[in-house]
C-alpha cells in the first residue's frame, strides 16, 4: 500500500487598491501601486481581470526571487494598518503557496 503524504499548504490574502473606469464601451481596471492593469467589458468583467492578473503578476515576483524587491523599489515597508484615501476600492487577491518535500525544495 503506498501512501501519499498531505502538502502542506499556505495561503495568503493581500488587500489592494484598485480603481476602475469607462471610456466607452469598455471598462478599465487598475491596480496603481503594482502597475498592473486590465479591462473588461463590465465593471466586474475589469476587476476580476485585474485580480487574475495581479495573482499571476505577484506569483511570477515570488518565483523569480523578486517579490520583497518589487514591493521595496514600489516604496512599500512593514507597517500597521493604514487607511486609504476615500476614492479608491480594495480587492483581495488570493495566493496559495505549497510546500515541496524537504529534499527536493533543498535540491532546486
Amino acid at each position: 500500500m503506498h501512501t501519499q503524504k498531505a502538502k502542506k499548504v499556505i495561503r495568503l490574502t493581500m488587500s489592494v487598491p484598485i480603481s476602475v473606469r469607462k471610456e466607452g464601451k469598455w471598462f478599465y481596471s487598475s491596480c496603481e501601486v503594482l502597475d498592473v492593469h486590465s479591462q473588461g467589458k463590465t465593471k466586474k468583467e475589469a476587476t476580476n481581470s485585474l485580480i487574475e492578473a495581479l495573482q499571476l503578476f505577484l506569483e511570477t515576483c515570488y518565483e523569480e526571487g523578486t517579490f520583497e524587491q518589487v514591493l521595496r523599489e514600489r516604496g512599500f515597508v512593514l507597517g500597521q494598518d493604514a487607511e486609504n484615501a476615500a476614492d479608491e476600492s480594495m480587492v483581495e487577491v488570493p495566493l496559495s503557496l505549497v510546500a515541496r518535500q524537504h529534499a527536493e525544495a533543498l535540491a532546486c
